[in-house]
């Protein structure tokens, strides 16, 4: 018999629990999740409208950012060239080129990363917003280290017999969100992401294959279909991260 004294229970607080309906950290590494290529298109489809603008306006805001940051470096690369005898400007080449792409990514990685946040929010049906993408520069020196790390690996793998590498690209495919959504150092990202996936490899590469070529007809049709497939793409990653893994409350505040 309910309690008519009893206060009404928070929609907020059930909001706060849907995320972990879906999936955990231990779910996904043994491989315990719901996944269908069908469904997962079909219901990313299902949510693109009335999100596509804001997704749009992401994409916008990593360009913007990304060629502005291109521009202020190649400005103080020459000005520094400029100011070198000849001896130093050869020594400098060869670390500038490092030092510039270091700046870009250390900088561009959390933007983009919360393009991936945003998809990962509209799986859970929460509104987006193109100006969440500047919210996760607390975790920037984390999100460099998981790049450079599963660069490293995909190389070596790649390098030693081509196969490892292909399958580490797609193994690595979560770490970047765990960095940031479950706060994970980035080894223990990288290896959720591979245990996780490597339990349905070959269907998560057939789902990415799929909408690499939807994304690829977009830009054939004058990048068009790009206000819809790119959407799609997000929408996509974010609803089968949530079907691994869950979604945090606080990801959804």
């Amino acid at each position: 018999m309910s309690n008519v004294y009893q206060p009404p229970e928070s929609n907020l607080l059930k909001d706060e629990g849907q995320g972990r309906e879906y999936g955990s950290l231990e779910k996904a590494i043994s491989g315990d999740y719901e996944f269908s290529i069908g469904d997962v298109l079909s219901e990313a489809w299902d949510k693109v409208g009335g999100c596509k603008w804001q997704f749009f306006l992401s994409v916008i805001i990593y360009s913007v950012v990304a060629m502005l940051l291109m521009s202020a470096m190649s400005i103080i690369v020459g000005a520094l060239e400029a100011s070198m005898v000849p001896d130093e400007s050869s020594v400098a080449m060869m670390y500038l080129p490092i030092l510039t792409q270091t700046g870009l990514n250390l900088i561009l990685l959390p933007v983009i990363t919360g393009v991936f946040i945003m998809g990962i929010r509209r799986s859970m049906g929460a509104p987006v917003d193109a100006t969440s993408v500047f919210s996760h520069f607390s975790r920037m020196l984390p999100l460099f280290l998981t790049s450079i790390l599963m660069m490293i690996m995909i190389m070596l793998g790649l390098f030693l017999l081509v196969l490892p590498g292909i399958y580490l690209m797609i193994a690595y495919y979560m770490a970047m969100p765990l960095v940031v959504e479950k706060g994970m150092d980035p080894w223990q990202a990288l290896e959720t992401s591979r245990k996780a996936i490597t339990k349905r490899w070959f269907s998560v590469a057939g789902l990415f294959v799929i909408l690499g070529v939807i994304m690829f007809i977009s830009v054939l049709l004058l990048g068009i279909g790009l206000i819809w497939s790119g959407p799609l793409f997000m929408i996509t990653y974010g609803i089968l991260y949530r079907n691994m893994f869950g979604v945090e409350a606080e990801t959804l505040a």
